[in-house]
């Protein structure tokens, strides 16, 4: 038995993989879908997160009620952090130390400071 795969055959020169002829349209195509899964994903694993504690309707009026400036600073430290190793590392330690200190401070007042926040966001 062999460990070897067998060979792929190769498109053909004028042949592109994807339902377009078009390979810029492919790229387009593939960029939307994963964008689009990555959102809803996204919003279902927060939602998750949220429900246990606030409801299923107030946790969808969190998630709605982000800020774009909280979006915009989401989306740029995972940029950050998916950029290069240092970078995340550092990011990785950042969310380590948040943890850390949300864990020093009581555990009810830090309770209350995350639902005061979250219900205002929910509000907007």
């Amino acid at each position: 038995m062999s460990d070897q795969l067998p060979p792929i055959a190769p498109l053909a020169a004028d042949e592109v993989a994807g339902p377009s002829p078009n390979p810029a349209t492919n790229l387009l195509l593939a960029d939307i879908v994963m964008r689009m899964s990555s959102y809803v994903l996204r919003h279902g694993v927060e939602r998750a997160f949220l429900t246990g504690r606030y409801g299923k309707s107030t946790a969808h009026e969190i998630v709605k009620g982000r800020t774009i400036p909280q979006s915009l600073v989401a989306v740029a430290i995972a940029k950050f952090g998916t950029r290069s190793l240092p970078g995340a590392a550092l990011v990785g330690a950042g969310l380590v130390a948040k943890t850390l200190f949300d864990r020093s401070q009581s555990r009810r007042r830090a309770q209350l400071q995350g639902d005061v926040k979250l219900i205002e966001q929910a509000k907007k």
